[in-house]
């Protein structure tokens, strides 16, 4: 029989598998703030670490989404950038940024339903279809371009640096936390997304239109990877047919570094929000302490391993 230690220790191993990431969040800002005091504990490298976070948060609540009903987005990277370059151009050539914004999230949103199509319609799994889109719209950007950089103009640039400039970017990644947030908590839609993660077949015979629930989680994943590639446009005043690259590991591994299993069915945006926090401070402490970039690579993997690790654990504590 199982002892009070025993059960206390699986508690307490239930708590970190569930928590581990807000705890290891808090402990590493506590290091950070003690270690490196006078760098990183300032409101300058703060708010720097939330503005360049602010992107790679709004691109993995997007992926969050599709991880959730058991599917994936790696082709954001590429709307970051081919978003972008279409939002440069329209204002390179005088429009308003309101029609720079408007293109921007089009393109994503048609992205996204283009993926969401091939995966409900066509039934291809959700890794080839946005993998293969993934490829054809980073080559769409540079084919557009030229592969050549899209300069937004000056009075434009200016004005539209804002998306990208001070607490703007952090205003907009709140926003679209408590907006996912409270979908995913609070909506019928939201308990459809949780149900077709943890068995469509399931949601199926319960009435829950599963193809037009994937349908809509790939548009709105589409929609936050064309907003984030307004931001990126916005922060660079150009359209660059390379943004974005590898912008998709980034938010797949803040959605798994923060609690969001890849067999759908668990997680939240905000252990996503954790997760993002967390890859983003670490990032900064590993430059505060001048560690070399491939090193750096190297510990964002462990990392990444541990968090997949814990939430095979938690698969099989749950089975």
């Amino acid at each position: 029989m199982d002892g009070p230690a025993s059960t206390l220790l699986r508690r307490a191993a239930r708590f970190l598998a569930a928590y581990g990431i807000f705890v290891a969040l808090a402990g590493l800002f506590v290091f950070l703030t003690i270690t490196k005091n006078d760098t990183f504990f300032t409101q300058r490298n703060l708010m720097n670490v939330l503005r360049q976070n602010s992107f790679t948060t709004v691109l993995a609540v997007g992926v969050t989404l599709t991880i959730l009903t058991a599917g994936i987005d790696l082709s954001v990277g590429s709307v970051v950038a081919l978003s972008g370059v279409l939002c440069a151009d329209v204002l390179a050539h005088g429009h308003g940024i309101a029609a720079g914004l408007a293109v921007g999230l089009a393109v994503g949103a048609a992205v996204g339903l283009v993926n969401g199509a091939l995966v409900t319609r066509v039934r291809i799994p959700p890794f080839l279809v946005t993998l293969a889109t993934m490829l054809i719209v980073r080559g769409a950007a540079q084919k557009y371009t030229g592969a050549r950089t899209i300069p937004i103009p000056e009075p434009v640039a200016s004005a539209f640096s804002v998306l990208s400039d001070g607490l703007f970017p952090v205003a907009i990644m709140a926003a679209v936390l408590a907006l996912a947030g409270f979908g995913l908590a609070r909506t019928p839609f939201g308990r459809h997304v949780y149900a077709v993660g943890g068995n469509a077949e399931a949601a199926r015979l319960c009435g829950i239109r599963v193809p037009r629930v994937l349908l809509v989680v790939y548009v709105l994943c589409g929609l936050l990877a064309g907003l984030a590639g307004v931001m990126v446009a916005s922060r660079l005043a150009s359209g660059y047919p390379n943004a974005g690259l590898f912008y998709e590991l980034d938010a797949v591994a803040a959605a798994v570094v923060g609690g969001t299993s890849l067999f759908g069915g668990r997680g939240s945006v905000w252990g996503t929000l954790a997760g993002a926090l967390f890859i983003g401070i670490l990032n900064n402490g590993l430059n505060l302490y001048e560690v070399q970039q491939y090193d750096q690579q190297m510990v964002k993997g462990a990392v990444l391993l541990l968090a997949t690790s814990l939430d095979r654990w938690r698969t099989k504590e749950t089975a």
